[in-house]
């Protein structure tokens, strides 16, 4: 019922939109008097923002067809090179680039948003290295006879994406994706898979949400897993190739997001209105850009996002040294020569500042010059991995990282 009630709301406002983007084209058409008169322009200008915010959106592009290196323009090529049924791999890389250069494989976050999200992470990070994105799957694209896809998966396509990029492979990892990452990690290193990360940076992660715990946290914390089961789980409708398949859907979770900041979300959509009201297309643009990014969503499976909750946010199963794959429990003691560096923003509301860093303390025999913190000053959470302060701040250091730790093998 929940999935179908959005449907049919989504249908109707994306219907309304449509109209609202007609009435605004009239209002603002420089042949018609009303483009010039009275309220004509600020009306305009509302049905366009109010088209914009309900507008039907699908997956978006990484639009990545070029770098600019040392003042000269690079095109960068963009290859599916490994397609599974809940994620492809994604490989970037521009002409010009070292043979050298090191290899980097980017997980992105599997948590109500496409990869694109990292669209500004990958643009920067393909200067200097050859880059490999998750591109997971919208789970209601996926038929039910691809079966299901639970934490044990994920940590299983993350060393099936690294066997298959090959050694001495560098891994990034933003915000959710830090703990299956760091159990990958863990599993390969007590294999000595000679695949093993040379190194592991976590971005805003959970590892421990026992520390400085935010809103977020709160919530997963304070409720059963029972409630989540009966409160935010659906049934893919019959109109999508994965019916029937049990999602967490990604409209709840951008919800859940706007509705932690519902202030600063209308504000900016205020500002946009303002901006087209005086013919600030450029800076309107802008803001439409981040939205058109932020609003597009996509569902993942139940049994993972419940296993997420119960293990990451309930249980602290990794921190205590009881998360399990595969039925063998997980040894963070088996990291001993995959150097690892914990990014946190100042100001991060979703990951609170201590949760990346613990990461750091569950692998005792990696040497201390093999560890590494970074807490990024005034920098919130999507800052940490976008935007000027990631591009100029923060990327230097990572890179920096990678240099002074080039592989295992």
């Amino acid at each position: 019922m929940l999935y179908s009630a959005y449907e049919m709301q989504k249908a109707w406002l994306s219907s309304a939109s449509h109209w609202a983007e007609f009435g605004a084209n009239i209002l603002s058409n420089p042949a018609l008097p009303m483009g010039y008169l009275g309220m004509g322009p600020a009306m305009a200008s509302a049905l366009k923002v109010f088209a914009h915010v309900y507008e039907e959106r699908g997956k978006p592009a990484f639009g990545i067809d070029s770098t600019e290196v040392g003042g000269k323009s690079y095109p960068v090529a963009q290859t599916t090179v490994l397609e599974k049924p809940f994620g492809n791999l994604i490989r970037f890389r521009r002409e010009g680039l070292p043979e050298d250069a090191p290899t980097m494989l980017v997980v992105a976050p599997m948590s109500g948003h496409f990869a694109t999200l990292l669209r500004g992470t990958v643009a920067r990070l393909v200067e200097n290295q050859e880059v490999y994105v998750t591109d997971w799957a919208d789970a209601k694209t996926v038929p039910l006879s691809a079966g299901l896809f639970d934490l044990d998966d994920y940590i299983d396509y993350l060393i099936e994406f690294l066997r298959f990029i090959g050694p001495n492979t560098h891994v990034l990892a933003v915000c959710q994706p830090s703990v299956p990452a760091f159990a990958a990690t863990a599993v390969m290193g007590a294999e000595k898979d000679p695949c093993r990360p040379a190194t592991l940076t976590m971005m805003g992660g959970p590892i421990d949400t026992r520390a400085s715990p935010t809103g977020v946290n709160d919530l997963a914390m304070n409720k059963p897993l029972s409630w989540f089961q009966n409160n935010v789980i659906a049934t893919v409708p019959f109109s999508y190739p994965g019916a029937g398949r049990r999602v967490y859907p990604g409209f709840l979770q951008v919800a859940g997001f706007i509705s932690m900041n519902l202030m600063s979300h209308m504000m900016s959509h205020y500002e946009m209105f303002k901006h087209l009201t005086v013919g600030d297309q450029e800076s309107a643009d802008k803001t439409k850009q981040f939205y058109d990014e932020y609003l597009s969503h996509c569902d993942m499976t139940a049994e993972f996002y419940l296993q997420t909750i119960e293990h990451v946010f309930q249980e602290h199963t990794l921190p205590k040294g009881e998360f399990v794959h595969r039925g063998k429990a997980i040894d963070p003691d088996a990291i001993r020569d995959t150097a690892m560096l914990a990014i946190e923003g100042e100001k991060d509301d979703i990951s609170g500042i201590g949760q990346t860093r613990a990461a750091l303390d569950l692998a005792p025999h990696l040497p201390l010059a093999m560890k590494k913190y970074h807490l990024a000053r005034d920098v919130g959470h999507y800052g940490i991995f976008n935007g000027s302060k990631w591009r100029t701040r923060i990327a230097p250091v990572l890179e920096e990282w990678m240099r002074a730790n080039p592989g295992v093998n």
